[in-house]
């Protein structure tokens, strides 16, 4: 299948909307979506730009167009303003390309992709002047109606204002530059998270459709979304090319779309097209952009081009979370620190690094905390309005510094700016929980996974609700659930285990709780829950492991939690308080879930455990 397939099915639907009503147009469009050879699609979009531009010079600039390049009439017509500044960009972006397909050797076949985009945006803008109605666009007075194939109205103003980006296609040649157009496409995203008026679904949901051909309608039902925004780009070193385009999910209708090409002269020639991108589509869907959020989307967070890159590909590399990456990501993130030692964003990836190797346990709390600290509240100094500083000294105060207080206000402070923040909602959500409150903290984890329904980790931390909501089967189906989608999940499997504990199904919670070590890395560990098992049943099983992991814990780094949660299923609560007191010491990042966790219910009449909850300053149950 060509890539040019999905823009060629676009063309023809645009053209059943004329057929027999401008003659000349027809003919040319016609032979256009006839063919699937690159110089020919090249020619004959070329051809259908000659006969609008032909048109309109007889009827806008009152004159024959007689033998004057086509240029000089898109250059007049901008300067007599008879065409919207967007199209007439449209215009020239596909007149330039076009004139290559007459040399099949000077251009690259990737580049009929944007002329044929182009040419779409520029036929529906002259359908519209000519008053031809393409099914899927009606204009009542008032309001917009998108109309399908059924011919049925949809009223666009009782719908919710719900709206995925979809995976930004990487038109270059140069895989390299995927990590630019993945930057593009999650700064939009981003700047649309902004605006309260909107439901955006977050990056981690949509990235499954990187690479399907699904039908629009069936992804937007999938994420419960009423739009879709789709693009591609390309990048050739200093010279950048976007198209974007709005879609009416369920019929499938195209609302807005455009193309922008841009040399890379400064950062702010990214931004200004980004933050253009994200309001264009607000207005488009009629969300009101509050002045605040307006500052915000237009906010310039560096004015080093270099800078910026290094930063997107810190980010592009973060994502992933094994050792090596993360420490690629601290590579970047420090590069773009050096180049601009007043860029905040650099200082909160080099904070979500050690957040990273935290929580994957490749750091200890005692090596993480303070570093994870000192960039953050440096990010915090140099810019109080980005969403990601607050939520990562959100995090640090909550399960670093033991500070309820101080985390709530971050994580309020990071929702006011961004709330359509799905982690910040579902780590929020936990922050209840260990005040004591989990009916508010079930009402944030809904909206979490509301704005991000396939994030294994939102799931993850979605079976851990459930179970601290003491709902067990929940906890296990949503656990099993986020594991299907990523098998990878130690939250989920960590949780599984202990649901089927606490449940009571013990062979299963400990087939459940193998699978949760090994996906720390423990896998020496394995062994001893079958030599504890064959001594003396579940609780030897546990013991045993308990006892291993004392041994291991003297040359690697084991998690405290590991160690008194395999004493408290063991029936060693003394022990288990033993090292809950080591957490305490050492600042374990588990320890806040004492008094919500089920697991911890056996000791909450205990004197010891009630003195560690107090000194943590613990709500009283």
């Amino acid at each position: 299948m060509a890539i040019w397939t999905i823009e060629l099915k676009e063309l023809g639907r645009i053209h059943d909307s004329f057929r027999g009503q401008l003659p000349d147009l027809d003919k040319e469009l016609e032979q256009l979506i006839r063919f699937d050879d690159p110089n020919v699609l090249m020619l004959y979009s070329r051809r259908c730009l000659e006969v609008i531009n032909t048109d309109l010079c007889e009827c806008e600039l009152k004159r024959p167009r007689k033998t004057e390049p086509l240029k000089g009439i898109i250059d007049k017509l901008n300067k007599e303003e008879k065409v919207p500044s967007h199209i007439i960009t449209s215009m020239h972006s596909l007149n330039s390309l076009a004139t290559y397909g007459a040399h099949p050797k000077d251009f690259d076949p990737e580049q009929v992709k944007p002329v044929l985009n182009n040419l779409s945006i520029v036929l529906k803008w002259y359908l519209k002047y000519k008053e031809i109605v393409i099914p899927g666009h009606v204009i009542e007075e008032g309001k917009a109606v998108v109309v399908g194939t059924s011919n049925k109205p949809v009223d666009t103003s009782k719908l919710e204002k719900s709206v995925a980006i979809l995976p930004f296609k990487n038109d270059s040649p140069d895989e390299e530059n995927t990590y630019f157009i993945n930057g593009l496409m999650e700064e939009i995203l981003n700047n649309l998270q902004k605006i309260k008026d909107l439901r955006v679904i977050s990056r981690t949901s949509v990235e499954q459709y990187r690479n399907q051909t699904k039908p629009i309608p069936e992804i937007a039902k999938e994420l419960g979304v009423n739009y879709i925004v789709e693009g591609s780009g390309q990048k050739y070193g200093n010279v950048f090319r976007l198209r974007t385009q709005l879609i009416m999910a369920a019929k499938e209708s195209h609302l807005w779309g455009e193309s922008f090409q841009n040399k890379i002269n400064d950062v702010e020639d990214i931004f200004t097209i980004q933050s253009q991108i994200a309001e264009t589509i607000a207005i488009e869907l009629k969300a009101v952009i509050t002045p605040e959020e307006k500052v915000l989307i237009e906010k310039i967070p560096t004015k080093e081009l270099e800078a910026y890159d290094a930063y997107l590909k810190g980010k592009f590399y973060w994502r992933s979370l094994t050792m090596n990456d993360l420490n690629t990501s601290m590579k970047y993130f420090e590069l773009a620190k050096e180049i601009d030692p007043n860029y905040a964003l650099a200082y909160a990836g080099i904070c979500d690094v050690w957040v990273g190797r935290q929580q994957a346990g490749y750091s200890s709390p005692e090596e993480a905390g303070p570093k994870e600290v000192e960039a953050a509240m440096k990010a915090l100094e140099l810019d109080s309005s980005r969403a990601e500083v607050h939520y990562t000294l959100a995090l640090i105060s909550t399960w670093g510094m033991w500070d309820w207080e101080a985390g709530e206000a971050a994580f309020k402070k990071a929702l006011e700016i961004n709330p359509n923040h799905a982690e910040a909602h579902a780590y929020y959500s936990h922050l209840l929980y260990i005040k004591g409150q989990p009916a508010k903290g079930m009402q944030e984890m809904d909206l979490a996974i509301k704005l991000d329904p396939f994030n294994p980790l939102l799931r993850g931390l979605n079976s851990m609700s459930l179970f601290m909501s003491n709902r067990l089967e929940e906890a296990i189906q949503a656990a099993q659930g986020a594991l299907k989608i990523d098998p990878g999940s130690v939250v989920a499997q960590s949780t599984l285990g202990d649901s089927l504990i606490v449940a009571k199904r013990y062979e299963e919670g400990i087939e459940a709780t193998k699978e949760a070590f090994r996906l720390f890395g423990f896998d020496e560990v394995i062994p001893a829950f079958d030599i504890g098992y064959a001594k003396d049943g579940f609780k030897g099983a546990f013991n045993e492991v308990a006892e291993m992991l004392i041994e291991i814990s003297k040359s690697k780094y084991v998690m405290p939690l590991m160690i008194y949660s395999s004493y408290l299923y063991g029936g060693n609560n003394e022990k288990a308080l033993d090292w809950m007191d080591k957490g305490f010491e050492t600042h374990d990042p588990n320890l806040p879930y004492l008094l919500a966790y089920p697991l911890f219910y056996p000791l909450h009449a205990e004197p010891r455990f009630q003195e560690i909850a107090r000194k943590m300053n613990l709500p009283n149950k």
